[in-house]
């Protein structure tokens, strides 16, 4: 690729049998999201980031790749990703509620946050953008031990203006390292519009000044994430170097759980938005198509309604940590009691 392109060539689309799984998958996490959400209103679950609106963008970027043996180091709204790459209901949900047993950091951390050794998913922070230096770092180790395996690392339109991000793109770019820089562009850094963040069009245009293929896509449609992330993955792989995709996706509710939206932006952005529910759309296009009939849809709404309700009296049910773990991986030597500080 050409220094200062801002394209790709198109990779493979979706087979129909994927697409159908994609819709599947994006069913179950828009009916996992908004229980958790009601958790949190309910008391339950102290905060949420929400991914409705961003489902289409986390699910078609995962099913181009290959779990298991690509690195994935995700960002705070990533609950559709984590659906994708096999977490359960229940394990997703025991993070929101901080319960023994959550496979991430065992109900320590943010939900959501931390690592799953199985899946390459590795850990993020709360802190903006530094999970994005350190996926360079782990692309460029795989270049190093000779492995075609390719990183993807995921942020919001807030974290392309921090310096972590120009870094990591920087060094990628020079050295070709194996990574796909995925930004989730909902057009709010929290509570600032995209016109206040930067003064540029896009975060993709910014892919020429480091001299790697840049392209802004319909991040509400599944068909085109998944075909440019299998040809950014596609590119690293040939030892082409990294690629910055911009999905344009929408975000329906607050930053949090804990932001008032309606301090800044106003009811009818949010209406409009909703025009474009990715899962509405991608399953009136699958009607459309022959793809899925009512029964099969009819099925997977009531299988998401039944996990999650199975998940909810599951994680209610389970225990917080032990409180003699407390100090479990954070000091060398035994675990637990004054003794190990």
């Amino acid at each position: 690729m050409d220094q200062g392109r801002t394209d790709i060539a198109p990779g493979r689309g979706p087979t129909d049998s994927e697409l159908l799984e994609m819709y599947r998958l994006m069913a179950l996490c828009r009916a996992l999201d908004e229980r958790v959400w009601l958790m949190n209103r309910q008391g339950k679950a102290a905060i949420v980031a929400s991914a409705q609106g961003h489902e289409a963008g986390q699910v078609g970027s995962v099913a181009a790749l290959r779990i298991g043996h690509d690195r994935f180091y995700i960002y705070y709204r990533d609950l559709a990703a984590l659906v994708s790459l096999g977490l359960t209901p229940a394990q997703i949900m025991s993070g929101f509620l901080a319960k023994a047993g959550e496979p991430l950091s065992g109900g320590r951390q943010f939900p959501t946050h931390g690592a799953h050794a199985g899946l390459n998913l590795v850990n993020l922070s709360n802190v903006v953008a530094t999970q994005i230096p350190q996926a360079v770092g782990d692309a460029l180790a795989s270049k190093m031990r000779g492995e075609d395996a390719v990183t993807i690392v995921y942020f919001g339109d807030g974290a392309a203006s921090v310096g972590d991000c120009h870094e990591g793109m920087n060094f990628a770019a020079i050295h070709k390292l194996p990574v796909v820089f995925f930004c989730e562009n909902n057009g709010y850094a929290i509570s600032v519009p995209l016109s206040k963040q930067m003064a540029v069009d896009s975060v993709a245009g910014r892919a020429e000044g480091y001299g790697m293929p840049g392209v802004v896509i319909d991040g509400t449609d599944v068909s085109a994430v998944y075909e440019a992330t299998a040809a950014a993955a596609e590119r690293a792989r040939a030892g082409e170097g990294p690629t910055l995709i911009e999905a344009m996706v929408e975000r329906y509710l607050p930053h949090t759980s804990d932001d008032d939206d309606s301090r800044y932006r106003p009811r009818g952005d949010i209406e409009e938005a909703r025009k474009k529910d990715p899962v509405k759309m991608l399953r009136e296009r699958l009607l459309a198509d022959g793809i899925l009939d009512e029964e099969t849809d009819e099925r997977f709404s009531a299988d998401a309604k039944r996990a999650v309700n199975e998940a909810t009296e599951e994680v209610e049910a389970a225990p917080h940590p032990d409180p003699s773990s407390f100090y479990d991986h954070v000091y060398a030597g035994d675990t637990g009691g004054a003794s190990s500080r």
